[in-house]
């Protein structure tokens, strides 16, 4: 088929890469503006762009897709399919309805639980055990189109926003081509969603990343492992020198009592509201992440410390 493919972030890639791999024309790849990036802020295109510079595939990158200009521009596409994966702007009905068999979107849960911006990341900080990947039908509501095609998965006791997002990603691009050839055959059925089980994955904020230990620490568990990577939940630590940021990337829960933010042992157990948290890997402001006992060869942490 002819498909414009809208799509951003490194999850997009996978499915971009597969859709062009099954032999599908992408016409066009939509991304949002290159924005700054790294140390230096230099303005760099987004991994859904720089994937299609590499692969010879025009790019646009419109700051919005309701500017008429725009509209008009995709309709001239004469399009058989649209495929959104996290492209980052809510599309108008005009652009959702001119590709010939519609616009489909992959979206990273099992609608209608955590329709919105962050699913992976809330699905692990809520303590969910299943999550999956479902391509719908795209209509104007925020993620409300019937369900074509879903692949469920289990999320795992230490499993991350990243490792998660990785086996996402997989399983999505394998589903999205299938579902894209059934679409192409007349063969796809789309389901409207349940009614019940609706919730919304909201953007994570900058200020929900602050780890407050007088939580229970089954609660900092699935914050740590759902910020990380990023944007990874922080704490900070006194020094001689001062106080340094550090991230906390990976963790479990184990037994543990003291005061909330106090350091169990010399392993980094630190004890919160409600029994103790393991930081297992950790990112020291200004370095890159380490597993916990290369950090403490570098910045033993005595017990008894209290981080804040």
């Amino acid at each position: 088929m002819r498909l414009a493919f809208l799509g951003t972030p490194d999850f997009a890639v996978a499915c971009l890469s597969a859709l062009a791999a099954a032999g599908h024309e992408i016409a066009v790849v939509y991304s949002q503006p290159p924005a700054p990036r790294g140390r230096g802020q230099e303005l760099k295109p987004s991994p859904s762009h720089a994937f299609a510079i590499t692969h010879g595939i025009p790019v646009r990158t419109p700051v919005s897709m309701r500017d008429p200009a725009e509209i008009e521009a995709f309709a001239a596409l004469n399009l058989d399919a649209a495929v959104v994966v996290a492209f980052g702007q809510i599309l108008p009905g005009d652009v959702l309805d001119a590709p010939r068999l519609g616009s489909f979107n992959l979206h990273a849960s099992l609608l209608p639980r955590w329709r919105g911006a962050a699913p992976i990341q809330r699905a692990i900080m809520a303590g969910d055990t299943v999550t999956g990947v479902e391509v719908m039908r795209m209509t104007e509501g925020l993620d409300e189109g019937p369900v074509l095609a879903s692949e469920t998965l289990r999320i795992d006791a230490l499993e991350t926003a990243g490792t998660l997002h990785d086996r996402l990603a997989r399983v999505g691009a394998d589903l999205l081509v299938r579902t894209m050839a059934a679409v192409e055959t007349g063969e796809a059925v789309a389901k409207a969603q349940a009614e019940d089980g609706l919730t919304y994955a909201k953007k994570i904020r900058p200020k929900e990343a602050r780890l407050r230990w007088t939580k229970p620490a089954a609660e900092l568990d699935r914050k740590i492992r759902g910020l990380s990577p990023f944007p990874g939940a922080w704490f900070e630590l006194p020094t001689e020198k001062g106080t340094v940021r550090v991230k906390a990337l990976l963790s479990r829960v184990e037994d543990g009592f003291g005061a909330p933010g106090q350091v169990l042992d010399d392993r980094l157990l630190i004890a919160c509201g409600d029994g103790a948290v393991r930081l297992l890997r950790v990112q020291r402001e200004g370095r890159g992440p380490q597993e916990a006992e290369v950090f403490l060869r570098g910045l033993p942490i005595a017990a008894g410390t209290v981080v804040l």
